[in-house]
């Protein structure tokens, strides 16, 4: 049996109420200034919020969503959940020797994320000797040497893995899968693998480009925005923003989702009189409360009904000539769309009543740009990918792609984890980035694809990944199947971790285990060369320039691009202009002092960065550029974009089990977790609870507070239990539930992934829940 219980002591005081009805306003600001107060105190607060998203300042290092132009910016624009993430960064807690003295690594693996995460900041370089149980201290010096030495001790390049996560800045990240190429590997998991590879996928394969294809301005002058699979109010709070502004300008919003999300009920801007005095705007025009899975279904449905309607009113529904123009594939996928699904099995993939989808495509006829954005909702299904092309489908048959106010929409999650791909961190990245990259540096990359993360655990468990070094995250804690994880983990010769803050990552490890501490983003990154900046890529395309201006947390911390060039410099160890035969000639200690060289080679290897280091002393930064937006070009085999025939597949849950979402709750990001409530939701004081529909709980013969254990239910016969949990009465989806990662992802079988992307199915898990009472050896 595999189990998962890393109760918080806190969750004693768990208690639960009716959920929000709308988000954000006067309590949002409260909550936010109370968190900086307790971590940063007043003046180191204001010293730095000041400079969170503004032009010349620091970017947020929690969501990817774009900011405004600076003319049009405000002098406060973060959110609550951007706060809360400067807050854990800029906090003045230290992590010294003596924590670690007396704190074994066996005694942090019995503690919360919670509890780790607010230890405070790390400030110098740590060691796990093999048999040892207490982290010590160790030189820079001799951390790089230990790292180079179990690198080069390798049979081959391909025993090592090289994680990033996505706050890595566009320079270090160019840098660091050079260094792994450089090696000789392509396995650089990364945190898309786990969120948005299932959108990379659908659309390099349907418009030819791997991202949404929108901007700001779009998504503020459209006539209508679906928001399907996506909660803003927590995950993506400044988007409220701009969904606000979309309906203040005559626009419509759907919200398409299992739960009611407060903040798509009613926004209370708090930096508008109406949203401090009066009610706010209320964003959804349309809740449709979807059914897990059911999505592909909607949206063929939908477009069903808008080819009916061209049938009805020929000339007047699609857009021909954009069809015949730019797209294949039509006539088959119109053909598959009208006859593939019944009423009956529309109804039964979705849960929505036929009226329902009537009125959406009342709106959807009645508005000339559309946008649709999702985020993990759609992309973590076992059809994911299909689910997406379908989206595809339903904005092409309206020409709602490339033209001002319509388009495609993935919401990315964490800061730069866009530009990350754009910097070649990926385990498949094209083969003319590769040549760009070798002719630029004198070698020959490997062009064997790597492992992603997935299949990065599947090797560590199998022992063909011994050495694993991640840039950044929380590996262990952000992956499914968390036993299947943590055991992979801990079989490495070596782990290395690139980190800020501490977090479960830490506290499993291989034989051998280095913490290497960080410079943030708000922290004053000092060179040789003077201060440096570094740049982003937000979740629209556009790249910006990011200055930290903080004193760093110590002295002994190193920026992310210095830990590169110092790993490089060891492991490689060649010097300028005496390369090894197959490697390149790269002078990384110039690099590390002087970021400037860096983006003058992402301008010649990166297309879309000519002129990198001018373009970031524009104002806001540049937009990169985007074939299908910018000139309806699709870079396709075929030259067009490509609509695809997408099976619906009905998620089948037996009797007596439920289907279960995980979900953040607002007091986290990613896994990070500031605190202990989801006021939104009106969980306080605890984060073990699943939320259920009370019709399911009576069927179940469950009691609303009831403590559960949730029971995985996979194809392997492997038992997966998260013990110790409380059944909360919630407005779900009928046979659908919800609880918070990372506690779940025990639940998440390694092997149920999404098809083509392999992204882990955290939205589609079949569970039975069980009374704790009742649980063998519970008196």
């Amino acid at each position: 049996m595999v189990t998962g219980d890393q109760t918080d002591p806190d969750d004693v005081r768990l208690r639960t109420g009716d959920p929000a009805t709308w988000a954000a306003g006067v309590p949002g600001v409260a909550h936010a200034l109370a968190r900086c107060n307790d971590l940063m105190g007043v003046r180191r607060s204001v010293q730095t919020l000041r400079l969170l998203n503004q032009d010349g300042g620091f970017d947020c290092p929690g969501c990817a969503w774009p900011e405004p132009h600076p003319g049009d910016r405000s002098r406060v624009e973060f959110c609550e959940n951007g706060a809360k993430a400067v807050a854990q960064e800029a906090t003045r807690a230290r992590v010294t020797s003596e924590f670690f003295a007396a704190h074994s690594v066996a005694d942090l693996a019995t503690r919360s994320e919670h509890w780790l995460g607010g230890q405070g900041r790390l400030v110098a370089p740590v060691y796990k000797a093999a048999g040892a149980d207490h982290y010590t201290p160790i030189s820079w010096d001799d951390a790089f040497a230990i790292t180079a030495t179990e690198l080069n001790a390798l049979k081959s390049p391909d025993e090592a893995a090289f994680y990033t996560s996505g706050r890595t800045s566009n320079e270090a990240a160019f840098l660091y899968q050079l260094f792994a190429r450089s090696f000789g590997t392509n396995n650089l998991p990364d945190c898309s693998n786990m969120c948005h590879e299932s959108s990379g996928v659908a659309l390099t394969e349907s418009i030819g480009v791997g991202k949404g294809s929108v901007t700001l301005e779009d998504l503020e002058t459209a006539d209508l925005v679906l928001v399907v699979g996506q909660n803003p109010g927590t995950n993506h709070p400044r988007m409220l923003s701009s969904l606000e502004r979309c309906k203040r300008a005559g626009g419509s919003v759907v919200a398409v989702n299992p739960l009611p999300e407060a903040a798509l009920l009613r926004f209370r801007n708090p930096q508008h009189v109406r949203g401090v005095l009066g009610r706010g705007t209320a964003l959804a025009d349309q809740f449709l409360q979807i059914r897990l899975g059911g999505d592909l279904a909607l949206f063929q449905a939908l477009s069903a009904r808008l080819l009916a309607a061209e049938d009805a009113r020929p000339g007047s529904v699609l857009d021909r000539a954009f069809i015949d123009r730019h797209t294949t594939g039509f006539e088959a996928f119109a053909a598959h769309a009208r006859s593939h699904l019944s009423e009956a099995g529309v109804t039964a993939a979705t849960g929505l009543r036929p009226a329902e989808i009537d009125e959406l495509t009342n709106r959807v006829l009645a508005a000339d740009r559309v946008i649709v954005c999702w985020a993990m909702g759609l992309t973590q299904h076992p059809a994911a990918v299909a689910t997406i092309r379908e989206v595809v489908n339903f904005l092409l048959l309206r020409g709602n792609i490339g033209r001002p106010g319509a388009g495609v929409c993935p919401v990315r999650g964490h800061s730069n984890v866009q530009g990350d791909r754009t910097m070649g961190i990926s385990e498949r990245m094209p083969q003319p980035f590769l040549d760009a990259l070798g002719s630029e540096f004198g070698f020959t990359p490997p062009s064997r694809h790597g492992l992603d993360v997935v299949n990065t655990i599947r090797a560590m468990r199998d022992g063909r990944v011994a050495v694993f070094v991640a840039m950044g995250g929380n590996f262990v804690a952000a992956t499914p199947d968390t036993a299947v994880t943590e055991a992979a983990m801990r079989r490495c010769r070596l782990t290395v971790q690139v980190s800020t803050t501490l977090n479960r990552s830490h506290a499993v490890t291989g034989e051998r285990a280095l913490i290497l501490p960080t410079l943030g983003r708000t922290e004053l990154d000092l060179r040789r060369a003077g201060p440096q900046r570094v740049s982003v890529e937000d979740s629209m395309g556009a790249v910006h320039a990011s200055r930290g201006r903080l004193t760093p947390a110590g002295p002994d911390l190193r920026s992310e691009v210095a830990i590169i060039c110092g790993l490089a410099r060891a492991t490689l160890d060649v010097p300028p202009g005496a390369a090894a035969p197959g490697r390149p000639v790269v002078d990384w200690a110039s690099l590390a002092e002087d970021y400037r060289l860096i983006r003058a080679h992402i301008a010649r290897v990166v297309p879309g960065f000519a002129g990198y280091e001018a373009r970031l002393d524009e104002p806001g930064g540049f937009l990169l550029p985007h074939p299908p937006r910018d000139s309806r070009t699709f870079p396709t085999p075929s030259g067009r974009a490509a609509f695809s025939v997408n099976t619906v597949e009905i998620p089948r849950i037996p009797p007596g089990h439920l289907l279960l979402q995980t979900i953040r709750s607002h007091d986290q990001y990613n896994t990070t977790v500031y605190g202990l409530d989801d006021r939104y939701r009106g969980i306080h004081h605890g984060r073990r609870v699943v939320l259920v529909s009370p019709a399911d709980l009576a069927d179940l013969g469950i009691a609303d507070g009831a403590g559960v254990d949730i029971v995985g239910v996979w194809s392997d016969g492997v038992e997966r239990r998260a013990a110790g949990f409380r059944a909360v009465a919630y407005p779900t989806a009928r046979r659908c539930a919800a609880a918070y990662f990372p506690e779940t992802n025990v639940l998440v079988p390694l092997d149920s992934t999404a098809r083509r992307s392999n992204t882990p199915t955290s939205k589609s898990i079949l569970i039975r829940l069980e009374n704790a009472a009742t649980r063998p050896g519970t008196e």
